[in-house]
């Protein structure tokens, strides 16, 4: 018995220094590339401050507290981006407002990302008639911009952020099942796979135990990059009015409320902006620097 599992043991050793050496390749080549590293820096910063947020400010005395008499106040050392038109410290609302955003983005990206993933690898490893059914549906909803069809949602189901992170979940399937159904593709037919058929293995294990494993690179960039793509449009949605409701911060939201004073007190506009960039900013470096690290053309 002790013959036969050492076999297996050194296989199952082997397996897992082999992944340990690609992940350490991959994270050598990213080191390389000075702005993703400034990306993730930037990022990951953001996310930290997302977190502490809620220990860092009371929510009902820093973030929806109107006080009048602190109204209009421009950048201080009390308050360093200043305070909206109902006395609300910006920079507060801003650093607790990336909880809001990030939030939303991240679960709708993860929610895009099963559902997608799910039927593109059906779709690229079955093929024939699977394939055909799931990707005219998918081009259908690809027919429609995703930002229209995520308005209609939250118009149809009503403004709230639960809707909202529905609206652009659904919006954004299409692309994950096509990324995955071409990544699975290019993987299916190649030898491992084949090996694993002729053991007799079955479709689901070799799936996710082969396929769908050699088909993240693709998908983790996308995944990166339609973060970015999401909370930006949540910024845009909030900013019309049909995102994230009054008085929950939000960069967009923030934007739309501070138009109207933006000729006196461009600052009200000016510091929910720039975290709206520099987090886009971030994640589109990181994004690529993970494109070039993962490239195996590039080893």
């Amino acid at each position: 018995m002790n013959n036969n599992k050492k076999p297996a043991d050194a296989l199952e050793i082997k397996k897992k220094y082999k992944k340990q050496s690609q992940v350490k390749d991959i994270w050598f080549r990213l080191k390389k590339n000075k702005t993703a590293v400034l990306g993730l820096i930037i990022i990951s910063t953001i996310i930290v401050l997302s977190i502490l947020s809620g220990f860092i400010y009371d929510y009902d005395n820093d973030i929806i507290n109107q006080n009048i008499s602190n109204r209009l106040q421009y950048p201080s050392l009390e308050h360093p981006f200043g305070t909206d038109e109902l006395g609300r410290d910006i920079l507060a609302r801003i650093i607790y407002g990336s909880r809001t955003s990030l939030s939303i983005g991240f679960t709708t990206v993860l929610i895009a990302l099963i559902a997608g993933g799910i039927l593109g690898a059906i779709s690229g490893f079955f093929g024939g008639r699977i394939d055909n059914l799931i990707m005219r549906v998918m081009d259908i909803f690809l027919a429609i911009p995703g930002t229209l069809f995520a308005i209609t949602i939250v118009a149809a189901l009503g403004t709230s952020t639960v809707n909202l992170m529905i609206a652009l979940s659904i919006s954004s399937v299409p692309r994950f099942a096509r990324i995955v159904r071409s990544s699975v593709m290019t993987v299916r037919d190649v030898e491992f796979v084949e090996a694993a058929e002729a053991i007799g293995a079955n479709n689901f294990r070799i799936l996710s135990q082969h396929v769908i494993p050699n088909s993240l690179a693709p998908v983790i960039v996308h995944t990166t990059l339609n973060v970015a793509t999401i909370i930006l449009t949540i910024a845009g949605l909030s900013f019309l009015g049909l995102g994230v409701s009054a008085p929950t911060p939000e960069w967009g939201a923030m934007l739309a409320s501070a138009r109207t004073y933006i000729r006196d007190y461009s600052y009200m506009t000016l510091f929910p902006g720039l975290a709206i960039m520099i987090t886009i900013l971030s994640l589109n470096l990181l994004g690529d620097g993970l494109r070039d690290a993962l490239d195996p053309r590039l080893k």
